[in-house]
């Protein structure tokens, strides 16, 4: 009997969940699994066990035409009114970090503010899981900002930053499961699921915890379509021929107009991942590191 030629590297092989869209998908589905994995998740990270939960539009609307736009990746709603949005991002790209997260912030309270002259509004948070150092010094799994003065008191707490530093908790690899933390478990499953040589430790994780459990199954269902491995191969070639330019230039010393040159298969690479129509130009942008607008001027949506 003739073997089926697939692009999934072997039978149990599981895509990348710190992929954006994979992540995003994650949470997203209109199941109940996806459910569970979505209260799991924001209850690891808030500390409170999330009861009720619901997804909302993934981007804010926009009041100006001259507003910018901002993809919040996952958009949800409690049942108390407060809003969170959460995002995974996967490298270390050249903006800054720190002033998208208060903007992106603070267009989330403003939605969520309330008509009327009592300033009545729910909290809102917004999380971030990286795969990468925020700021650079800073070593920590988890660092929750809001605003305070400089003896430490808070205002009304209603904007919430949180950053997950995945490259701290992986370094718990190998740690006793009945040891960890629920966040350090999504932790670890978001930094090595995709890596078999970790399944055994990877199967005692999901076995703990519903939501990761719930969250694998997931991932597993869409790691058998071969259209989510061709994505996921054509995002890695482009961002390692994006990489590859930047790097090569920069070692022998070429000016900046050279590098440029050097983006345009990134570009490129960005137009026919559009044209697919299976994941939207933000994504596309978080995932390559190159402005939207440098490859959606001349591609039909």
């Amino acid at each position: 009997m003739q073997t089926k030629q697939t692009l999934r590297p072997t039978p149990t092989a599981l895509l990348n969940p710190r992929l954006d869209p994979n992540f995003k998908a994650i949470f997203t589905q209109e199941t109940k699994g996806s459910y569970i994995a979505l209260q799991s998740f924001l209850s690891s990270v808030l500390g409170r066990k999330i009861k009720n939960v619901s997804l909302t539009a993934n981007e804010p609307p926009v009041d100006m035409d001259t507003l910018m736009q901002m993809s919040f990746d996952v958009s949800v709603v409690f049942s108390n009114g407060e809003k969170a949005s959460i995002e995974m991002q996967g490298r270390n790209q050249n903006y800054k970090y720190e002033a998208r997260s208060e903007i992106q912030i603070a267009r989330l309270l403003n939605n969520n503010a309330k008509q009327g002259d009592a300033w009545k509004s729910e909290k809102v948070y917004q999380i971030s899981v990286l795969n990468f150092h925020l700021p650079k010094h800073d070593k920590r799994e988890m660092t929750w900002y809001n605003m305070r003065d400089e003896k430490g008191h808070m205002l009304s707490g209603h904007m919430n930053v949180i950053y997950i530093d995945l490259l701290v908790i992986k370094k718990l690899i190998g740690k006793p499961v009945e040891e960890l933390s629920a966040l350090q478990k999504w932790g670890l499953y978001l930094s090595y699921a995709d890596d078999e040589r970790y399944a055994d430790y990877i199967k005692q994780i999901t076995s703990s915890e519903e939501g990761i459990m719930e969250a694998d199954l997931i991932i597993g269902k869409m790691s058998e379509d071969d259209t989510n491995w061709f994505l996921q191969n054509s995002y890695d070639t482009a961002r390692r021929d994006y990489n590859d330019g930047l790097q090569n230039a920069e070692q022998k010393g070429i000016e900046k107009g050279v590098i440029q040159g050097e983006q345009k298969k990134a570009i490129e690479d960005a137009k026919k991942l559009l044209a697919d129509r299976k994941y939207t130009a933000e994504e596309i942008s978080s995932l390559l590191g190159i402005p939207v607008e440098s490859f959606t001027s001349t591609v039909a949506v």
